[in-house]
């Protein structure tokens, strides 16, 4: 089992003007400690069942970019990207850029939204699930055709684009890889199946995944689609006291069922050494054995 890092908590020591240290370091320290992937959320208001929303949070692109020029190996994408906030096309743009930037480590994490606070604080429109569910179909798609290098217009319910040109393409070859967010069984595991290279489940328990990835595979073969393709995902919060044996003990479960890895989010105010400490010696070695 690989692990990432997804970089979730700014509530950090120093301060605001510390947030920058403890991105670069976090992130050199993953890279250094044998991690494959590194991520942000993609919110513009901290998480309310996490903190409060008045806490840090900074913009993913942005942030990825930065990044970007502190690493050399590790996947970088957003965990995930509201398809809400960015204009499918001018999405498929900024995940560009960063592929090119990063040499070809973009991945494009979306998912459907979710957090009304944050939209109708800032203005940005909250369409009902079922609508935001097809403009995340229409996106991929649209992702897609950008990536393919067809500069046709593309004609859908909820987009319409004249030209789909994206000078220049991806490094990533044939495109950077698509992870689609969530565990909802009629809507989310089909568009996995249809479109993602990666899926994102919650570790609720083992019978739950278990059953998610039934349900996954069962989307595969209506689509035509051979599940070993696609990469499963999990995550796990960690705290500084966390029990790495139990921890370890855990992820077995989820591995025995065909979870491939897991994104690590570290509540803690000193992330880097935490990485140094821990996810390096005692946690990448072990996982990767599973």
């Amino acid at each position: 089992m690989d692990v990432g890092i997804h970089f979730m908590n700014f509530n950090l020591s120093g301060g605001p003007e510390a947030i920058r240290g403890h991105v670069a370091s976090t992130a050199e320290a993953a890279e250094a400690a044998g991690c494959t992937m590194f991520t942000f959320m993609d919110h513009y208001f901290q998480m309310e069942a996490f903190t409060r929303a008045q806490d840090p949070m900074l913009e993913g692109y942005t942030a990825l970019g930065f990044v970007a020029g502190r690493t050399e190996k590790m996947t970088l994408g957003l965990l995930v990207a509201g398809v809400t906030y960015r204009h499918p096309g001018l999405l498929a743009k900024i995940a560009t850029t960063l592929d090119v930037l990063s040499g070809g480590r973009s991945m494009l994490g979306i998912g459907a939204a979710w957090y009304e606070r944050e939209h109708k604080a800032l203005g940005v429109p909250f369409p009902p699930l079922k609508e935001r569910f097809e403009q995340l179909e229409e996106t991929l798609q649209i992702c897609l055709q950008m990536w393919d290098g067809d500069n046709g217009p593309y004609e859908g319910k909820h987009f319409q684009l004249a030209e789909t040109m994206n000078v220049p393409t991806t490094v990533a070859r044939p495109r950077p890889r698509i992870m689609v967010g969530g565990s909802g069984e009629k809507k989310t595991l089909r568009l996995v199946a249809k479109y993602a290279d990666a899926n994102n489940l919650f570790s609720s328990d083992p019978e739950t995944v278990a059953h998610k990835l039934s349900v996954l595979r069962e989307h595969c073969e209506r689509e035509g689609r051979d599940p070993s393709e696609i990469l499963n995902t999990t995550g796990a919060r960690i705290n500084p006291d966390l029990n790495v044996d139990e921890f370890v003990e855990t992820m077995r479960q989820y591995a025995e069922l065909g979870m491939q890895h897991v994104q690590l989010s570290l509540v803690m105010e000193e992330p880097a050494r935490f990485v140094q400490d821990v996810v390096g010696p005692k946690l990448v070695p072990r996982l990767k054995e599973l």
